[in-house]
């Protein structure tokens, strides 16, 4: 057990499995869902946000973030990695690890996670990466690891698609141009390059994305946990409100003020408060309430990463799959001050 999994032990604990825990969650109708979605602030109110910035038109940082290395460990993989990953980054990508302290390295450390986990793999890890712009760490991630690791991208905006796609057509990465919950088992079949992953991915990584669109976690992990094989791993990272509002207001000047004005100005920092993250505050959850929606779907969670107001968990019914997948995380590669829980 290894730093991380042992001083969040007790999220596990936290996290029991319900009375009436079946272990399996056939499709339900999701036809009020899929509504919700279709409403959803993501696709609507927020649109020209998102395509304006995955086009590069607005929201660039004053310049472009690069990693604190000597946060991550001294390993040659990682290395590999981040110099791939460097040079595939789009525009969002820069607008969006600007903006959350220490997020870069928390996508290297993930990442550096994910492949020493496929390595104990006898076959491919099918990885789906939900929502996260032009999925740079998804296609790096299968370049890498020459295959050992077959993932898939999606986004609703064109935009994301054409920066996944300036580097040439990967051969074992994918990018679904749509909404995460227009993603289907026929299109997995018939149009992805891993028609394999019908039958579930190893892991799923939601980031960010849910709390564009709704409050409703229940119904959102719901959904995606059929794409998810029994045994697999589900890993969400958000923003997260919170019953003490001047606590997370601290965690925000402290966002704003000690890291994001490195790279914006501040009327540009205002405006997106104004604009944007007035919008998404409205369907943040609290980390109970999570809690409370991921212990519908699984035995196992532990919280994985912490900056300020953002966290990340890993959910799964395999407690051996949860925790070797944990034991090749290294440990938060963040300043102490970022960081609200031991480390």
């Amino acid at each position: 057990m290894n730093a991380t999994e042992r001083v969040h032990e007790g999220f596990y604990r936290r996290c029991p499995a319900p009375a009436d825990f079946a272990g399996d969650f056939p499709m339900a109708d999701f036809s009020d869902f899929f509504c919700e979605c279709e409403r959803a602030p993501r696709l609507n109110q927020l649109a020209n946000f998102f395509a304006s910035t995955a086009a590069g038109r607005s929201g660039m940082p004053l310049r472009n973030p690069v990693p604190d290395i000597r946060l991550l460990p001294n390993e040659r993989l990682l290395h590999q990695f981040i110099s791939l990953h460097e040079r595939r980054q789009g525009h969002f990508d820069k607008h969006y690890h600007s903006s959350i302290p220490y997020r870069l390295e928390e996508e290297y450390r993930m990442a550096f996670a994910l492949l020493r986990y496929a390595t104990q793999r006898a076959n491919p890890l099918l990885f789906y990466s939900l929502g996260t712009a032009e999925g740079t760490m998804a296609r790096a991630l299968s370049e890498i690891s020459e295959g050992k690791i077959r993932s898939l991208c999606c986004s609703p905006n064109r935009e994301n698609q054409e920066c996944f796609f300036a580097y040439g057509e990967p051969s074992d990465s994918d990018f679904f141009l749509g909404p995460f919950h227009r993603l289907t088992k026929e299109h997995l079949r018939t149009s992805s390059k891993i028609p394999q992953s019908t039958n579930g991915f190893d892991v799923i990584f939601e980031d960010t994305t849910f709390q564009m669109y709704s409050a409703n976690r229940r119904d959102q992990i719901a959904f995606v946990r059929h794409h998810l094989k029994d045994d697999g791993i589900l890993v969400m990272l958000e923003k997260f409100s919170s019953d003490d509002l001047a606590e997370f207001s601290r965690r925000e000047r402290q966002k704003d003020f000690g890291f994001k004005s490195r790279y914006f100005p501040a009327a540009a920092i205002a405006a997106k408060g104004e604009d944007v993250l007035s919008v998404m505050h409205e369907n943040q959850v609290t980390t109970d309430a999570l809690l409370d929606a991921l212990r519908v779907h699984f035995l196992h969670t532990a919280v994985t990463w912490n900056s300020g107001n953002f966290y990340a968990v890993a959910s799964s019914n395999s407690n051996d799959n949860l925790r070797c997948f944990l034991s090749g995380m290294p440990s938060m590669a963040i300043p102490s001050e970022y960081l609200y829980i031991a480390n």
